[in-house]
């Protein structure tokens, strides 16, 4: 009865445990998988995903010199570059997203 009960338990803990988004979109797999066939990155490639504006997006961090960071809606439509390029305030059309964002989860990160 009590390896019942343990079991019963860690069953449910390890729900609770669990992220409310179980799966990536498709679009966000495509991404990583044609970031691992591309060279490495320095830093490494990152998908994060966030609440913003009380909707799920993703943000890709900018990996490289003056290249602009991208931010996706739950579609994979690009809303803005929150960061980077020459000026290294993106392309100005969410200023808001570094102080805005909240619940922030790693989704994957490059680790060749």
């Amino acid at each position: 009865m009590q390896l019942l009960l343990i079991a019963t338990l860690s069953f449910l803990l390890a729900g609770c445990s669990q992220s409310t988004h179980a799966r990536n979109p498709a679009w966000v797999d495509r991404l990583i998988e044609q970031y691992k066939s591309e060279p490495v990155g320095n830093p490494p490639l990152s998908i994060w995903r966030y609440d913003y504006n009380d909707h799920d997006v993703y943000f890709v961090p900018a990996h490289c010199c003056d290249i602009a960071s991208t931010l996706y809606d739950v579609d994979g439509n690009i809303l803005c570059s929150p960061d980077g390029g020459f000026t290294g305030t993106g392309d100005e059309r969410c200023p808001d997203f570094f102080t805005q964002r909240t619940n922030e989860q790693l989704i994957w990160q490059d680790s060749r």
